[in-house]
């Protein structure tokens, strides 16, 4: 009695769950990607269209690269261009009269954040700033984004220049598999031609060297509207991995992003959901010197998970033959292995004979014994039959 009254009162103590959390940030709006995994792992608000300050200079130097036919050519920064900056806007110190690059102008736009670099390009290159913009907002639409549009190459605020943490992650998971641009966005110093060597804003708001190592490369930004932002791609055990965040407090775009990656650093691991050949599947066979054919995971499945990931929401699942004949041959496909986790197909294993199933007589003379036996009496009594015909 004692026994049943306990149970029952452990049926109304509430149980706590314990899960993995992400740590609570500053930044109004994040999103973390695996880039591995093509995978949103955490998001706040990452479709909320908002101000993106100057992570808008990822697409301005993106679309520059697929524009500019020679990175290396040389142009002349003239007054006419320094003059449509902005006092509001951050630049990299370009004066009158300096002869660079288009490549030294994309890194000091890029790198501290250059308006002068950034109008520099925009109109060199196109003509006017306009121009420029539209090629901006050709690539977005060629991408496929939907909640994204510019009015200017540096991300001054503007009611109709906006995006979302979302399509930012996608227009640098775009513009990273550009060779020039990933020199660019992973660089964090660089001299130009003039001498002058710029370097990453990371730098400017304070990061230390430790945690700017964390970072394999970034932009940063900031405006009244979009607070303090911040894109980076850092690997972290072995993932690279996107973080976008925007509208922070003051600095806290870069504390935020550290703590993601740090707690990243500690969580999230290639965790190993089965080890190679493991037995997963029996299939019986039927009249041969082999009765069961056995088959096996043929390589070590894993996932990027945390560390604390559910394991009954991974599954295995066979379709194919349920059971085997000396009719199969070796090298036929006879079924799939899908390993799942959490209802997504992480691995899919094509199942092939891999050993000639020979035909067991005695086995199937047992198996037909009766049948054989008829047509054997059938056959001796046609026998006997054509037999005493000829006698008469």
């Amino acid at each position: 009695m004692k026994k049943i009254v306990f149970l029952i009162i452990c049926l109304f103590i509430p149980i706590t769950i314990y899960s993995l959390e992400f740590p609570t940030v500053n930044s109004k709006i994040v999103e973390i990607y695996d880039l591995n995994d093509k995978k949103i792992l955490y998001e706040i608000g990452s479709n909320e269209v908002t101000s993106i300050a100057s992570l808008t200079k990822i697409v301005t130097t993106i679309t520059a690269i697929e524009n500019i036919e020679k990175l290396d050519e040389e142009v002349i920064i003239t007054y006419s261009i320094l003059k449509t900056v902005s006092p509001e806007a951050s630049i990299a110190g370009l004066k009158v009269g300096d002869k660079l690059t288009y490549r030294d102008l994309l890194y000091a736009s890029m790198l501290p954040s250059g308006a002068d670099a950034t109008n520099s390009i925009a109109i060199l290159s196109s003509g006017s700033i306009d121009n420029f913009v539209n090629k901006m907002n050709d690539l977005v639409k060629k991408i496929g984004l939907t909640n994204t549009h510019f009015k200017n190459v540096t991300g001054l605020d503007d009611k109709n220049h906006y995006s979302t943490a979302d399509d930012i992650r996608k227009i640098l998971e775009y513009a990273l598999k550009n060779e020039t641009f990933k020199k660019i966005y992973t660089t964090k110093k660089y001299t130009m031609i003039n001498g002058v060597t710029v370097k990453s804003t990371l730098y400017k708001y304070g990061a230390n060297e430790s945690d700017i190592n964390k970072i394999i490369g970034s932009k940063t930004g900031f405006t009244f509207d979009a607070g303090y932002c911040l894109s980076s791609l850092s690997n972290i055990n072995n993932h690279d991995v996107i973080t976008v965040v925007i509208k922070a407090d003051k600095n806290y775009s870069i504390k935020d992003t550290i703590t993601l990656i740090d707690f990243m650093n500690n969580n999230y691991n290639e965790e190993t959901l089965i080890e190679k050949n493991i037995l997963i599947k029996t299939l019986p066979v039927n009249l041969s010197k082999i009765e069961k054919y056995k088959v096996y995971s043929d390589k070590k499945v894993t996932k990027y998970l945390p560390s604390d990931y559910d394991k009954n929401k991974f599954k295995i699942k066979y379709t194919g033959l349920k059971e085997l004949s000396y009719k199969n041959h070796k090298g036929d496909k006879i079924g799939v292995i899908k390993y799942y986790y959490d209802n997504e197909v992480i691995y899919k294993q094509d199942i092939f004979l891999n050993k000639k199933i020979k035909l067991d007589f005695i086995k199937l003379i047992k198996k037909y014994h009766k049948l054989i036996i008829l047509i054997i009496s059938i056959l001796l009594l046609i026998i006997i039959i054509k037999c005493k015909r000829k006698n008469t």
